[in-house]
């Protein structure tokens, strides 16, 4: 599939699997992952653990899920001793302190290598990759252009062909939006699918972590390895299992199931070119799986601005002993928001919140009610520059930079599971259907990504990519 020159093409489970026919070794495809790194121009790492990445693969387990893969990290993410900076300038030399628990999952169950941190957008806040600490990191597809964010540095790494899969995390689609803009699969979870711990701040409990993967059952696997209950995370949901198992077990479940197609999810508005062809891609998954399409009402109560405050509340926290002072290092979007927010999460911003969040909570269980799938895309457009600014118009219609992320936003407000699939490509640039189901319907979305990878199956790495 590659030659030991270059990292592997294939997906992470025939890289295991390489490893145990001997066709490859753990060593090998770590010198190779480095080499290709150094060689990128991409900038989607920002900080690389060489020495000790050839420890681990020296030793690595390959009778392990994930034995012997070299593995991304988003740099959101926490490793011990390793840089801990929330890609922010004010917390360039921090450190970790501790592993979450989902990297602890990934490397001491699943086998796999850490061997660095991938670029994400600053506090996770933004759904483009370019921040004053690091820069700006290039979709593999097109280079000029942001694999989105806030795991960006993550989709870019696994889409170039750098590693084969990456940690990911997605507050208001930030799995689910960079998997857009560069062609991989990207499953936001149930909330609490993956514990958050061992330092759980619950904030406004719309972040789920999760993995940047180029197959399904890449991501089926990252699941049964990283997901289940942990104390330190109460929310945190019980352990389940058997999902790369199980797929392509539940077309007789598929089958008479309901699905809407709903290019305004969210109140966003799509690129009519682009939702065309993604239209076809979901008649043709629908005809592939049984699902029938049905019209409902899928209107939903404005969200955006309560996720915004609620959620810049823990970058308050953060930045309180260094804010106003540190407004000129941070990244534009960033110094807006908190500009914007600052002081305004007070009781009654509170009280106003919570009642919204309660009204989208009962909205959604209505359309749940009546159909069991929503599709619709996981961007409004194909990927903009890498160095922004956000779009706010494409083909003549404007749609403002607030259209970003209002496609992902109400999963994470309802904590119901989303995927992200590739459909194709528009200008040279991947788009994808973005599918939501209810609550703990994970396996379900999975094998929906099955059926369309086995019937319009993706490129696992970008053409473009410079290995």
């Amino acid at each position: 599939m590659t030659t030991t020159d270059s990292p592997w093409l294939g997906d992470a489970v025939s890289l295991v699997d390489a490893f145990r026919s001997k066709d490859r070794s753990p060593v090998e495809e770590l010198q190779a992952s480095l080499a290709a790194i150094e060689r990128s121009d991409l900038n989607a790492f920002s900080f690389l653990d060489p020495e000790g990445a050839l420890e681990r693969a020296k030793s690595a387990d390959i009778s392990k899920p994930f034995g012997g893969v070299p593995l991304g990290v988003k740099e959101l993410d926490a490793v011990n001793g390793w840089p801990y900076t929330e890609a922010c300038v004010v917390f360039a030399d921090r450190k970790a302190t501790y592993t979450s628990v989902m990297v602890q999952r990934a490397t001491e169950v699943g086998g796999a290598n850490h061997i660095g941190l991938c670029t994400a957008s600053e506090f996770g806040g933004v759904n483009i990759t370019r921040t004053v600490l690091n820069g700006a990191t290039h979709n593999p597809w097109m280079h000029g252009r942001t694999p989105g964010g806030s795991s960006g540095g993550s989709a870019a790494a696994v889409a170039g062909g750098l590693v084969t899969i990456a940690t990911g995390g997605d507050g208001g689609g930030s799995i689910r939006i960079p998997a857009g803009f560069t062609g991989l699969v990207g499953l936001k979870g149930t909330f609490g699918r993956i514990p958050r711990a061992p330092h759980t701040e619950l904030g406004n409990l719309t972040v789920n972590t999760g993995v940047m993967a180029r197959s399904i059952r890449d991501t089926a696997r990252w699941f049964d390895v990283c997901n289940g209950h942990d104390s330190r995370d109460p929310l945190s949901l019980q352990r389940v299992e058997n999902w790369e198992a199980q797929l392509g077990t539940h077309a007789d479940s598929l089958r008479g199931k309901t699905a809407v197609l709903a290019p305004d999810w969210g109140g966003a508005v799509v690129s009519p070119a682009m939702w065309t062809q993604l239209e076809e891609y979901a008649q043709h998954l629908c005809a592939a799986t049984g699902l029938r399409i049905i019209t409902v009402d899928t209107s939903l109560p404005r969200i955006g601005a309560a996720w915004s405050i609620s959620g810049m509340v823990e970058i308050h926290t953060q930045l309180a002993d260094h804010w106003p002072a540190c407004a000129d290092v941070l990244t534009p979007e960033m110094r807006f928001g908190i500009e914007a927010t600052f002081g305004k999460y007070g009781t009654e911003a509170r009280a106003k919140i919570e009642a919204r969040r309660a009204i989208l909570n009962q909205r959604m269980a209505e359309v749940f009610d009546a159909v069991d799938f929503v599709i619709t895309a996981s961007n409004p457009d194909i990927a903009f520059n890498a160095e922004g600014p956000l779009p706010s118009a494409f083909g003549g219609v404007k749609a403002g930079a607030r259209n970003n992320g209002k496609l992902t936003f109400p999963a994470n407000m309802y904590g119901n599971p989303a995927i992200s699939l590739p459909a194709g490509l528009i200008d040279g640039l991947p788009v994808s259907l973005q599918i939501n189901g209810g609550h703990f319907s994970e396996q379900l979305l999975l094998d929906l990504g099955l059926a369309m990878e086995h019937t319009r199956p993706w490129a696992l790495v970008a053409p473009n990519s410079p290995l």
